[in-house]
């Protein structure tokens, strides 16, 4: 069981992959938006394995996310999950290069099956 903290903006999706998640069998942190994510982060660095975070979100996107969240913890897995995959295959960043990116829309199945092998490397 890995410990999430899931970054989405939209509320049903947000909902559902935490749901997903967590019937996988992880633990999920769900935070609306990418300056809670980051709070919860900044309190607890420790406690996440996964940083999943939708890309376009108001105020703090993704991508600012993942940036600073490695900052706090060098060694966090990221993937982002978001409809502008153009936008996070443009972005020359190392965390943008070294994460996975999953294209909404998609299949949970995918979406879990993606997490568990990126928690597996």
């Amino acid at each position: 069981m890995a410990h999430i903290l899931l970054a989405e903006d939209d509320s049903s999706m947000r909902q559902f992959l935490t749901l997903s998640l967590q019937k996988a069998g992880h633990k999920v942190t769900a935070c609306e938006d990418g300056q809670t994510a980051h709070d919860a982060l900044t309190a607890s660095p420790q406690n996440f394995d996964l940083l999943l975070a939708d890309i376009v979100m108001p105020g703090m996107d993704g991508i600012e996310l993942s940036q600073k969240a490695v900052n706090l913890r060098p060694d966090l897995k990221i993937m982002y999950i978001t409809g502008f995959a153009a936008v996070a295959m443009g972005s020359k960043t190392p965390e943008t290069q070294h994460a996975r990116i999953l294209s909404k829309p998609f299949h949970l199945g995918d979406l879990v099956k993606q997490v568990n092998e990126l928690l597996a490397a």
